[in-house]
């Protein structure tokens, strides 16, 4: 059985909530396969002890998020909650862009207004349910990485 290595980036309009820990355990803390590939799903977020929303500038955010993104295979951003967090979701659309990520757009379970700028940015858009999560990271990560 082969290993397959897959670098995560979970946007942080989600950061220290439970919809951002319920997509964590469901990514990085279950095993996964698809036939004989065994998934190693790695977390590429900014990670809790070393935080940036304390940015001293906004380009001083913008490389720090760049830089995580940069070193990812698929991004995951919420598509419902694009107002309350458009600063950082709009740089990590951006980041994405710029390096060529693809984008998995997650509607959290019973949001009913999902962000349009999200969902035109996303390769694949999901609902709030782990199997189809997982199934369209590595779809995005397979198509580029065969």
């Amino acid at each position: 059985m082969s290993t397959r290595q897959i670098h995560v980036f979970i946007s942080h309009a989600w950061s220290y909530s439970e919809h951002y820990e319920t997509l964590e355990n469901w990514i990085f803390q279950e095993r996964w396969n698809v036939g004989q590939a065994l998934l190693d799903f790695q977390d590429f977020s900014i990670p809790r002890s070393n935080p940036i929303h304390n940015a001293t500038s906004s380009k001083a955010l913008q490389d720090a998020i760049f830089n995580q993104i940069a070193r990812s295979h698929v991004v995951v951003i919420p598509s419902g909650m694009y107002a309350a967090y458009s600063h950082w979701i709009q740089k990590e659309i951006d980041g994405s862009k710029a390096y060529n990520k693809p984008i998995v757009a997650v509607n959290p379970w019973g949001q009913q207004r999902k962000a349009g700028v999200v969902l035109s940015n996303a390769d694949i858009g999901v609902g709030w349910n782990k199997q189809p999560l997982i199934e369209a990271i590595w779809q995005l990560y397979y198509a580029r990485n065969k």
